[in-house]
């Protein structure tokens, strides 16, 4: 069995995830839970050294030998796209894919809230998708990003690490720009992203000063700006991207910050109560002048209060979401409360 095979029974099998180890078997990820694939079929180091090296040209075995990571893109026509990431463990060579559906989903078929359409509507500002890894950041601003192009006519451009879903010029012209082969870093494409005439820009990860600090200028100087953060709430975010500035530079970012931020959607995937499926959890942030406020004068701990009170708006708490999947069935007793983040709240909420 060759690399492409395996990687076409992870898309049969529905798999989010397929993961290469030594010593074992193919694993998929499937809906949340991990399955070996074949008990019988293990690898040694050597023959998924071979398998891996397969798949990758000269160019990207020296990269790897330099730098023991290695992150890129890779297709099979007429089967799928796959994230794929190569690094060491204990001196072994290891592979993980994850498996990226060539269809674009609508932000109705993710189930996420209808509120979440008015990203597309926004002519400026910073909007933020957060949530941990595996978390559906790059589907859902990938369909946020299909709506607009569906119906605006903007100059998009993206930074991705890799690419992941791709798109087709419709009503918007769509660039799509990759980390390692067409640019050297996010920051450096967003040193000069600005003279490529952009309308919206898309960062695939804000993971340093040099390419928030870009994005907030970009935001600040009249462009649509969205990206992602590895972060568990909204006021986390916020504080998150302050404290990468130094200390003497923070209450600039604040105000900078307060003034372009428009949303910030945190988001959770869980596995349904039948196991045969995963539903998105969500806190949704609009920043409200109170919010902006809260921002400008350090008090993002009261942003949560402020989220409770803007049901009216469309905001809704992580654990309020939570909660409403309970209640209609979707999702267990048991994840609500494991994945909460006030335990006594919750349980009150959800009752005995």
């Amino acid at each position: 069995m060759n690399l492409d095979d395996i990687l076409k029974v992870a898309v049969e099998k529905d798999a989010s995830d397929l993961h290469l180890s030594a010593h074992l078997p193919p694993v998929l990820r499937i809906n949340g839970m991990l399955y070996r694939l074949n008990e019988e079929k293990v690898f040694d180091k050597v023959t998924l050294k071979n398998l891996l090296y397969s798949m990758i040209n000269e160019k990207d075995k020296e990269k790897l030998e330099k730098n023991l990571e290695l992150d890129f893109s890779y297709s099979i026509s007429g089967i799928g796209r796959f994230r794929c990431n190569y690094f060491f463990q204990r001196g072994s060579l290891s592979g993980a894919f994850r498996v990226i559906t060539s269809e674009i989903k609508s932000i109705d078929e993710l189930s996420l809230p209808e509120q979440i359409k008015e990203f597309a509507t926004y002519p400026r500002g910073l909007v933020l998708v957060t949530g941990p890894t595996g978390s559906g950041k790059s589907t859902t601003l990938a369909s946020i990003i299909d709506l607009i192009n569906n119906s605006r006519s903007e100059n998009i451009i993206t930074v991705e690490d890799p690419i992941e879903y791709l798109h087709k010029h419709k009503k918007s012209i769509i660039v799509q720009r990759e980390v390692g082969s067409d640019t050297k870093s996010f920051a450096n494409a967003l040193k000069y992203v600005l003279r490529e005439d952009p309308d919206i820009i898309l960062v695939g990860e804000m993971r340093d000063l040099e390419t928030i600090s870009s994005a907030l200028t970009a935001a600040e100087t009249g462009h649509l700006v969205f990206s992602t953060l590895h972060t568990q709430d909204a006021a986390q975010t916020i504080d998150r991207i302050i404290d990468i500035f130094p200390t003497h530079r923070q209450q600039q970012i604040r105000v900078q910050l307060s003034g372009t931020l428009k949303a910030v959607l945190v988001q959770q995937l869980l596995p349904t109560t039948d196991n045969k499926g995963r539903v998105p959890a969500v806190e949704l942030m609009f920043t409200t002048g109170a919010i902006r406020n809260m921002i400008r004068e350090m008090k993002t701990h009261q942003i949560y209060s402020s989220i409770q009170a803007g049901g009216r708006r469309g905001m809704v708490t992580m654990d309020r979401s939570l909660a409403d999947l309970y209640k209609q069935g979707k999702i267990t007793r048991e994840t609500a409360l494991e994945k909460c983040h006030n335990k006594e709240d919750m349980e009150r909420v959800l009752g005995v």
